[in-house]
């Protein structure tokens, strides 16, 4: 292997201070890397004393000198090229800002104020790129070197090449370089002396790596401190002697050296393990030094979180490739989940504490993060460290498994907000599934999808190469040998497989099982059935392996444990252990099988924090990987015969959870069709996917408020005919309608009965329109409100329960969408004559608008008494009470589904829009800057959209109706 160095100690210049230090360190380097480092060295200046060759101490050098020897030195002439080539400067450095700051060596014929500064940076740059030397080494020991190197313009890149590279500068960019004045060396070149000095570790080579490391130790107290990066493998510098690399022998007890289906992590023991991903890991490095966001996306299977894990986070943490990450706070990696807000504020609190600490700081970081970005970052900027690293894994959970699409929106607003909050003392790290980047575009989610687009690093396949050094390197780390024809096969049989990396882990730990003599051999691959054989092979025996009961509990584990996807592949979803339980299936039954499948590595089991428990804590359970959902046959058939059941039983246990979060409130409870198809549900699938025990206790309940209800109306039926009397007004009544019709429209569900029924309805609403607009009479209004929103009520059930039916307008039937769209331009006009001069009142009032507010403590149930009197009580009236619209059906406190948000005219909104951006001079609407919720400008409002404050959280349908209506346009 040929080593090539160009040491250059520049003293004497003709128009800067002259220098003593440069020429004794430049030397000092030389003798080092030639006597112990196997350099071939060449010196500039060069000087003879006494037929020793060493560097002058009065000799000037030219920048053309300095140039050609750089040339020489990286664009060798000849097929010959060094294996490794080393530049070493020590002198004076010089910037330049003329409108673009850019870095000099100074050579002794500079002269500013002639155009001649020096070397330029961005010229050494370029020689790096083109450079075919595989390992390049750059130490600049001058004034402002952080700045002159800046890693932006010296350092070229991978550029694909596979380059080993080590960058080190004297001082940061604002800091000059020292010279020790009891040592005849600068600051820097003494501790790389001491650092390169062999006898530090006589048995092994110093290399790029453990020179860092002993900077770092030697100079962390020190004024000046130096800064570096590191690319690539190591690159051997110095040594004593040629030791033999020692032989490794493995005890019966030897670690596997593979992770079967978990990813490798950032701990004491995977990282030595971890190989394959030198060039990902250095380009995720690059990012992270460049910037403060950046996104990690890939295949399922393609190795994402195993190389933010053990790779990236790791070199990080050792901080041997980017200046001082090694002091920089990493928070513990965390997974959305189903609560992504919750789960974010558990990085924070400090490892080691105890319950009662833990849970104060837990609970000051939820306080915060649910103030939003400035929140996160006041959690940020608490941190003493330079840099916070937040890596957020799995993201794809956000869509998976957070069912409130307002907490999925604060959730990114928090993140994407702190960014811009912080600066660069917020790294945010995100590794999502690549199928899943779509879900980000669908919307505007803060500029999420762009923000992707614009950091990222995409996980490709590994090369031949890098499957070579994952299998064969971990094997030798334990004392293994792998046959050759075996790394052949295997990589035949992965590399055309992209998502493959688990299989081939997990195969690879089954053949370490059964390796013999200490080899890995193909003879066990063909009999475990190659690489996707093992994995199926496995998990049947395992399942043959339990009794028949534990079967059917195992089944029914792996059923809970798959996420279906929606438009995307199955994922896998975490599970609470104590919901598996069930009447058939007991808490034993349930932990026996768990710890069977755990032991063979087809589940993990960890514990979550949980509110409220006396533990503190709850066990959960989780797929190994999702390679076993989408190659376990066995699973997938169970899956796909249970598809459209595991939707319903989701569906129904996902209102059992907000029911319980409600506080097993009566409005949250099952009513009309959702309970008869949970019944339904009940009755066809109670065995094969049974529900949780919440949701058969929500159920159960919700049966019971039904027996109420059917109960109060059957001996009620005149005293709701009594309530219509005094909606519709009984005078009117009395005159204008039959009892079969008001019976008809009220009362009836059968389709035919309400068709019959609409046109003479539609007939007396009209007539009850022109008689408000005569008589101005407030009687008269509420009449036409109450007709028209009936009309709007009946027809919008028509169409949504069956759609069939009035797909086509046919002649001889009820035009039942032309009446829905009369019944909403109707219902706005009333709405616009006789409601919306009361909202422009308060909006447009002489001194200042009264906007009114939330009175502090209210709650929904009040309805419009949340709000002090104004503009906001008037518009919920508008909307959502019988003042107006009356989109709220149910009086249940939200807008809760598609009908009760249709009942909501487009014009009105439109208008409620168009009046309260011009009573705020634009600021305060329905949507604001790219959201529905957040309203940055709208001061009036503390920031937050009419959408928000008129419909609570979540407002999805709401949210729906306004992008229909186009709003904004």
């Amino acid at each position: 292997m040929s080593r090539d160095a160009l040491v250059v100690g520049i003293n004497t210049y003709g128009n800067l201070p002259r220098l003593e230090a440069p020429a004794e360190d430049a030397e000092a380097i030389a003798q080092l890397l030639t006597s112990s480092g196997e350099f071939r060295v060449k010196r500039i200046p060069e000087a003879v004393t006494d037929n020793t060759i060493h560097v002058g101490r009065k000799t000037k050098v030219t920048l053309k000198e300095l140039e050609e020897a750089l040339v020489q030195l990286f664009l060798p002439e000849g097929r010959m090229s060094p294996d490794t080539a080393l530049f070493y400067f020590s002198g004076h450095g010089l910037r330049k800002n003329r409108g673009i700051q850019e870095g000099f060596l100074a050579t002794s014929d500079v002269n500013p104020d002639l155009s001649n500064w020096g070397l330029s940076l961005q010229w050494l740059r370029r020689l790096l790129e083109e450079s075919p030397i595989p390992q390049q080494i750059i130490w600049l020991d001058c004034c402002y070197s952080g700045e002159l190197l800046n890693f932006d313009e010296a350092n070229p890149g991978e550029k694909g090449k596979g380059r080993d590279r080590c960058f080190i500068a004297a001082s940061r960019e604002f800091e000059v370089s020292y010279q020790d004045i009891s040592e005849p060396y600068s600051v820097l070149t003494k501790a790389l002396l001491q650092g390169l000095d062999p006898k530090r570790c006589p048995d092994r080579w110093v290399t790029n790596y453990t020179l860092i490391d002993f900077l770092n130790q030697q100079l962390k107290s020190e004024t000046q401190r130096p800064i570096f990066t590191n690319f690539g493998q190591e690159i051997n510098l110095t040594r004593q002697w040629e030791k033999a690399a020692p032989v490794v022998t493995v005890s019966p007890n030897a670690i596997c050296p593979y992770k079967g289906l978990a990813y490798f992590d950032c701990n004491e023991e995977d990282p030595k393990y971890f190989y394959g991903r030198r060039a990902l890991t250095d380009q995720l490095l690059e990012k992270v030094r460049q910037g403060n966001f950046l996104a990690v996306l890939g295949a399922s299977g393609s190795g994402k979180s195993s190389v933010v894990r053990a790779g990236l986070l790791h070199q990080l943490k050792l901080g041997r490739k980017l200046s001082g990450s090694g002091q920089w706070k990493i928070l513990p990696v965390f997974r959305p989940g189903e609560h992504p807000l919750q789960s974010l504020a558990e990085a924070f609190p400090e490892p080691g504490l105890s319950v009662v600490d833990r849970a104060t700081q837990l609970a000051k970081a939820e306080e915060l993060i649910g103030v939003g970005a400035v929140g996160l970052g006041h959690l940020i900027a608490a941190a003493e460290a330079s840099r916070v690293v937040l890596v957020v894994d799995q993201f794809e959970e956000a869509f998976t498994l957070c069912r409130d699409s307002t907490e999925r929106q604060q959730f990114f607003e928090c993140l994407l907000g702190a960014l811009e909050r912080t600066g660069d003392k917020l790294c945010l790290v995100l590794a999502m599934r690549a199928d899943f980047f779509g879900k980000c575009a669908e919307q505007e989610y803060g500029g999420l999808a762009s923000k992707i687009q614009e950091h990222l690093v995409t996980v490709t396949p590994m090369s031949r190469e890098e499957l070579a050094q994952a299998i064969i390197e971990p094997a030798k780390n334990v004392g293994l040998a792998v046959e050759p024809e075996l790394v052949d096969q295997m990589i035949a049989d992965v590399e055309d497989s992209p998502g493959s990396l688990p299989l081939l882990q997990y195969t690879l730990t089954e053949l370490w099982q059964q390796r013999t003599e200490e080899r890995l051999t193909v003879s066990a691959y063909t009999h475990l059935g190659g690489v996707k054989g093992t994995l199926q092979k496995r998990a049947d025996e395992v399942y043959q392996s339990l009794s028949l009961e534990e079967q059917q509990t195992a089944k029914r584990i792996f059923l809970e444990l798959t996420q279906l996807g929606e438009g995307t592949e199955d994922t896998r979803r975490r599970v609470l252990q104590r919901d598996l339980v069930t009447e058939q299936q007991s808490e034993a039954l349930v932990d026996r099988t768990i710890q069977k499948l755990a032991d063979a590595k087809l589940v993990v089991t960890s514990s979550l924090i949980e509110k409220g428990s006396q533990s503190g804590r709850v066990a959960v359970v989780d797929v190994a990987h999702e390679a076993l959902i989408r190659h376990w046959s066995r699973l997938r058939q169970w899956v796909n015969e249970n598809r459209d059941a595991l939707r319903k039983k989701r569906n129904i246990e996902q209102d059992a959870q907000e029911w319980l979060d409600k506080g097993k409130s009566g409005d949250y409870l099952l009513r009309g069709a959702k309970l008869a198809e949970a019944e339904n549900f009940l009755q066809d699938y109670s065995d094969t996917v049974p529900l949780s025990s919440l949701a058969k206790e929500f159920v159960q309940v919700s049966q019971a408020d039904r027996r109420k209800v059917q109960t109060f109306i059957g001996s009620t039926i005149a005293f709701v005919l009594a309530v219509i009397f005094y909606i519709v007004g009984f005078a009117f009544w009395q005159q204008q309608q039959s009892k079969k019709t008001i019976e008809a429209v009220f009362l009836s569900t059968d389709p035919t009965k309400i068709e019959s029924a609409l046109p003479d309805f539609l007939k007396e609403a009209c007539s009850l329109k022109n008689k408000a607009y005569k008589s101005k009479n407030e009687t008269d209004v509420v009449q036409a409100l109450a007709y028209y929103r009936k009309l709007r009520e009946v027809t919008g059930k028509l169409r949504t329960n069956h759609p069939e039916r009035y797909k086509n307008h046919v002649k001889d039937k009820i035009n039942i969408p032309g009446i829905w769209e009369k019944a909403e331009n109707s219902l706005a006009e009333i709405i616009e004559e006789h409601r919306i001069p009361k909202l422009k009142e308060y909006l447009f009032n002489k001194h200042e608008p009264k906007l009114g507010k939330l009175v502090p403590d209210s709650k929904p149930e009040t309805f419009e008494k949340q709000y002090t009197e104004g503009a906001l009580q008037t518009t919920y009236l508008i909307l959502r009470r019988d003042f107006g619209a009356g989109a709220d059906l149910n009086d249940d406190r939200k807008i809760g589904d598609e009908i009760e948000a249709d009942m909501m005219p487009c014009e009105t909104l439109k208008r409620i829009e168009m009046l309260w951006r011009e009573a705020t001079a634009d600021r305060c609407g329905w949507y604001e800057q790219n959201s529905y919720y957040k309203a940055p400008n709208c001061d009036q409002l503390g920031q937050e959209t009419l959408t928000l404050l008129i419909f609570d959280s979540p407002a999805h349908f709401p949210v729906e109706r306004l992008k229909f209506c186009k709003i904004p346009n």
